[in-house]
């Protein structure tokens, strides 16, 4: 399986063992003293100095952070300087040379949209073992701040134990501060004349473990957002007034848009079109020219490149837009798992950007090459987003059709090996992530499939796989289903004669069974967790050897308790052992509270119970 195949099947249907209900802090290393001072300029300027003392408390964190990196924007900041030592138990101090600061390009994804030209200098301190002291100071220099006249931060505190971690902020008396503060309290400091001094400090304590498929840590951990902006309005306009430039249609653009939408009457249709051009033909790559960050290039730039980021995407598909007389305007979202926004606006959480068209209520996602237009990614749904022409605030939808229908087929031979054949068929919001996936892949990869994929399931044998139409972008409509199969065989698939127990669930590249134990993982929650809709039927057929007998057959299960439906039905037929199960799963949200799994764990305990279930049949003796 080819590494973006097999990454967007981790992302689609993770997996895995529940972690273990401890302590969510790290105790490997123990944070002695962080300190972070902010001085800022009127025009929103600032320097940064920073100090960072730690100690190495088990032989486990010697490799993670004998190395440590220095975060920056390489179009906007300038390192000034960098001093580092190891500190022995002796007290002998072992300094960092120049040989030992490496700079660093921190790699773009096409997956992972960004506002910031993020660069790095590696820090590499010699000769680390468990009880040394690591000191790392420097400072910084953002001599172009990203919004002009104002400044804004947001730090998220780490796991680990914290005995002294500070934030200081001075600005000019006439900036006003704001700050949302979690976990972080504010701290008497004096102020020099003419300018005011803001400090917060970090409160030590429980960290919670993470749990799986939980929401962001940013919306429910220690987080400080401070921001001079008065209001999100205030913020988005700032944006917006450097951003709406870019937009500006002109002879090519018009040129193509009328090209893309021609023959489609629909307004719909129309928008539809243009994103997915968008999506299909603009490389997504991190390019930082200009005044910074947050400023896209002009659309009529990244047209001619056929490159940009997630900004860059969208003033090219607004201009397209506008083209086409559709009005449109640039959305600021979280493009992670947060769904909560700071009481102060901060980029800490909007990090991408899309386009939301209100006549038609629509939000588009150019950058998302996986994605087809009128559908977001699952981490973009029941989002509130930030309009940049109005400042005002929409959500995106929390329900999108993402339809899935799977059917098994094993034909069991005399000897235990059987022929098998698989045919998924996707729809909806998930048709073309299935479809790309699969494009993405190539055929040499393609071959070993079948391979890999049994090897998963225990079994060995060889097969092909029939990717249905995946390669042939651009000619299937964006709500067609998309349908691919496998077939082979498999050796050694029962061990016969004498009594076999068959599973009734196979989760070929995702299905029914993952939905549920994906949602089942945890035994108890503490933490809002992603609960994404599911719509998947499964049906599985076992064709078994002449003179087989079926000595048992689960019960099927009917679950219908307002938020499931779920069916399972076994039954014979002829020579063949049947399994089908339905499961429709919608709640009234993106995201489900701990309560709600209280309430959904029974069942999702009856329902885990029935996937276990097995088929038992004795083999005669040849």
């Amino acid at each position: 399986m080819s590494i973006r195949l097999a990454l967007f099947l981790m992302l689609l249907f993770a997996c895995g063992r529940p972690a273990a209900a401890d302590s969510g802090t790290d105790r490997s290393v123990v944070i002695e003293r962080h300190w972070q001072h902010f001085t800022v300029d009127a025009d929103g300027a600032y320097t940064l100095d920073v100090e960072l003392v730690k100690t190495i408390a088990t032989p486990s964190a010697v490799e993670r952070h004998a190395e440590q990196s220095i975060s920056f924007n390489g179009s906007l900041d300038r390192v000034v300087s960098v001093e580092a030592w190891t500190t022995k138990p002796d007290g002998r101090r072992v300094p960092v040379g120049p040989q030992q600061i490496r700079d660093q390009h921190e790699a773009a994804s096409a997956d992972a949209p960004m506002f910031q030209d993020t660069r790095l200098k590696v820090v590499i301190f010699p000769g680390v073992q468990a009880g040394d002291t690591l000191t790392l100071r420097y400072s910084i220099r953002r001599h172009t701040p990203l919004f002009p006249g104002q400044f804004e931060d947001f730090t998220v505190a780490r796991p680990y134990r914290h005995k002294d971690f500070r934030l200081t902020y001075d600005l000019p008396a006439a900036m006003t501060l704001q700050a949302d503060a979690v976990g972080f309290e504010p701290v008497a400091s004096e102020s020099l004349p003419g300018r005011r001094r803001h400090a917060f400090r970090y409160v030590d304590g429980h960290n919670e473990r993470i749990e799986s498929g939980s929401v962001s840590y940013l919306d429910y951990g220690r987080r400080l957002a401070v921001s001079t902006f008065p209001d999100y309005p205030a913020f988005a306009r700032a944006y917006h007034e450097r951003a709406v430039v870019a937009a500006k249609p002109d002879a090519a653009i018009a040129a193509l848009a009328s090209q893309v939408t021609q023959g489609l009457d629909s307004t719909q249709a129309r928008a539809v079109a243009l994103s997915d051009w968008v999506r299909r033909n603009i490389r997504y790559v991190a390019v930082y020219l200009g005044p910074g960050g947050v400023v896209p290039h002009p659309a009529s730039s990244v047209l001619a490149n056929r490159y940009g980021d997630c900004k860059d995407h969208v003033v090219l598909l607004q201009a397209l837009l506008a083209a086409s007389g559709i009005p449109s305007s640039a959305a600021l979202v979280n493009g992670d798992d947060a769904y909560r926004l700071p009481a102060v606006p901060t980029l800490g959480v909007l990090n991408h950007v899309i386009v939301y068209v209100p006549q038609l209520q629509l939000f588009l996602d150019p950058t998302a090459g996986t994605v087809a237009g009128g559908f977001l990614a699952p981490s973009l749904l029941g989002k509130p987003v930030l309009l940049a022409d109005s400042g005002g605030f929409a959500v995106t939808p929390t329900y999108q059709p993402a339809r899935s229908r799977t059917l098994t087929r094993f034909d069991i031979a005399r000897d235990g090996s059987s022929r098998f054949h698989v045919r998924r068929t996707s729809g909806g919001a998930i048709a073309e992530p299935y479809r790309q996936a699969v494009r993405a892949t190539p055929q040499a990869e393609r071959e070993r499939f079948v391979r890999r994929m049994l090897a998963g399931l225990g079994q060995t044998g060889d097969g092909l796989l029939e990717p249905g139409e995946a390669d042939t972008p651009g000619q299937a409509a964006p709500t067609d289903d998309y349908t691919l199969a496998f077939s082979g065989a498999t050796d050694g698939f029962l061990r016969l004669p004498g009594p076999v127990a068959l599973a009734t669930t196979y989760n070929f590249w995702g299905g029914l069974g993952d939905a549920v134990f994906d949602l089942g993982r945890e035994p108890e929650r503490r933490q809002e967790f992603v609960c994404p809709a599911v719509d998947a039927e499964d049906e599985l057929r076992y064709a078994l050897p002449p003179r087989t007998r079926v000595l048992a057959l689960p019960k099927g299960l009917v679950v219908d308790d307002g938020r499931f439906f779920y069916r399972s039905q076994y039954a014979r037929q002829g020579k063949e052992v049947v399994v089908k199960r339905r499961l429709q799963f919608r709640h009234t949200a993106a995201t489900c509270t701990p309560e709600d799994y209280r309430r959904m764990r029974p069942a999702l305990e009856r329902m885990m119970g029935d996937l276990r279930g097995q088929v038992v049949v004795r083999g005669p003796s040849y």
